[in-house]
């Protein structure tokens, strides 16, 4: 109760102060793994810097100068936007290793006011607090709502349909959750429900909580980390299901409150970057998941309209959120209409829940860093539409087409909602390119598609 009492204090301290300091916009940058956040990251900050490629954000041209500064939280990691960025751009590029903890980045924008007034007054400075996150820490944040049992029969009833689900079944057959607990056997489940876990998210499943299972960070080996999910039933003192449903309370209580309360909450404008290509080469199953987990993710956020009364006495909320569908690069421009449409569909229940709360969404389909170019090769059928660039794991130049994606998103998640193994009448493929060669010119940033128009919505109102 002090603590929230505290926080409630700082909140006020912030919204009385804020007029009177430079304005800070906090944008949240999540997405579940392979979605491209560290990319998207470093291609914004580049773009936001050497503002060339930058058309699509309208008042770009009010910005004078764009610099780093020293990030405002002293215990959060920096962003190694400085490491990240040769990787990318260098003649022999490569990618970024993915995020694995929170991490901030400050990018201070100058920029000259427009208006009536505008005569008047300097330029003013507005910071940029990025803030990076896995997604799957997102995920957890559904777990405070749920007892152990009541995770327990979600994640066992997953078990049974995904990979490496069965030997952690096997395993639980064999056991006695009221056994008195034994520290071997505890790592044992564990590590066989985290294989589980990994061996799911490699097969394309979103929702593969807890998620520090996934990255556990510093909380490698500690108690917090080894518990499973068990049976449902009345577990003596001293047994190996008390002590695992102890350490599950825990785990909410030491690792996604704190999560929730230090970072997740003082957000204000988010993006959510999603791997949709990936999910529907994955099959029906995967996009159904994707969509459910998309769904649950928004319902952690507090999204509505951050106006003063409403900072005052409930805290900050997000105002914006943007679903972004990566790599767009993997298809021909032709096809990105039907990639939009289709994310848009597969996260309407995300979108209307907050957009019913006062938040304002949107979806698109964006490549923070473009690795291919567009060409039309003769086929048997007629002229086709391709994309060519060199693939990751032999570095050979290949032209790709990944099939044809439904102008009717229903065409997709019908097959999802109900259950099907596989698409009956396509197949989708996907394929790993590396990040092209680049000689920049002075005043450019890295070639994206539709960077420009994701910034416009996250943050052109403020400039």
């Amino acid at each position: 109760m002090a603590d929230g009492v505290m926080r409630g204090v700082e909140g006020v301290t912030d919204t009385l102060t804020a007029p009177f300091s430079d304005p800070v916009i906090r944008l949240g940058v999540t997405g579940l793994s392979r979605a491209g956040k560290t990319v998207f990251i470093t291609s914004l900050v580049a773009n936001l810097m050497n503002r060339g490629r930058m058309p699509q954000l309208r008042n770009v041209a009010n910005i004078q100068t764009a610099y780093l500064q020293p990030q405002p939280d002293d215990t959060i990691p920096r962003f190694d936007y400085e490491a990240h960025l040769p990787k990318l751009t260098s003649k022999t590029p490569s990618w970024p290793d993915g995020t694995r903890h929170i991490s901030e980045l400050r990018l201070s924008l100058k920029v000259q006011p427009t208006g009536l007034l505008s005569g008047f007054s300097g330029p003013r400075t507005i910071h940029l607090d990025i803030v990076d996150y896995p997604g799957e820490w997102l995920l957890d944040l559904g777990l405070l709502d749920q007892s152990f049992a009541e995770w327990s029969k979600t994640a066992l009833n997953r078990a049974k349909d995904r990979p490496e689900g069965g030997a952690y079944l096997t395993a639980l057959a064999d056991l006695d959750p009221n056994e008195k607990l034994d520290e071997a056997t505890a790592k044992s489940l564990s590590d066989l429900f985290t294989s589980h876990l990994h061996a799911a998210r490699a097969a394309g499943y979103s929702d593969c909580s807890p998620g520090r299972f996934l990255l556990p960070g510093y909380l490698a080996g500690s108690p917090v980390l080894t518990f499973a999910p068990l049976p449902d039933g009345k577990y003596g003192r001293g047994t190996l299901g008390r002590e695992f449903e102890r350490r599950f309370e825990s785990y909410k209580r030491n690792v996604v409150k704190p999560f929730f309360r230090d970072h997740f909450s003082k957000i204000d404008r988010q993006i959510v970057l999603v791997d949709v290509l990936g999910a529907i080469h994955a099959g029906p199953t995967a996009v159904e998941d994707l969509r459910s987990a998309m769904a649950d993710i928004l319902g952690a956020f507090r999204p509505g309209r951050n106006a003063f009364l409403t900072r005052l006495f409930q805290g900050r909320r997000v105002e914006k959120i943007l679903f972004a569908a990566t790599k767009a690069d993997h298809l021909h421009h032709v096809q990105h209409p039907q990639l939009t449409a289709i994310t848009e569909a597969l996260l309407r229940d995300a979108k209307d829940r907050a957009e019913f709360a006062g938040a304002k969404t949107a979806a698109m389909s964006i490549a923070s860093l473009r690795t291919t170019v567009e060409e039309t090769v003769d086929h048997r059928e007629g002229p086709l539409d391709v994309v060519r660039g060199q693939l990751l794991e032999n570095g050979k130049q290949a032209a790709f087409y990944p099939g044809a994606l439904p102008t009717d998103p229903q065409h997709l998640l019908g097959p999802a909602r109900d259950g099907q193994e596989a698409w009956l009448d396509a197949d989708y493929q996907v394929m790993r390119f590396a990040p092209a060669s680049l000689t920049l010119r002075p005043g450019d940033g890295p070639p994206h598609i539709r960077l420009d128009k994701a910034a416009e919505f996250l943050i052109g109102d403020r400039l």
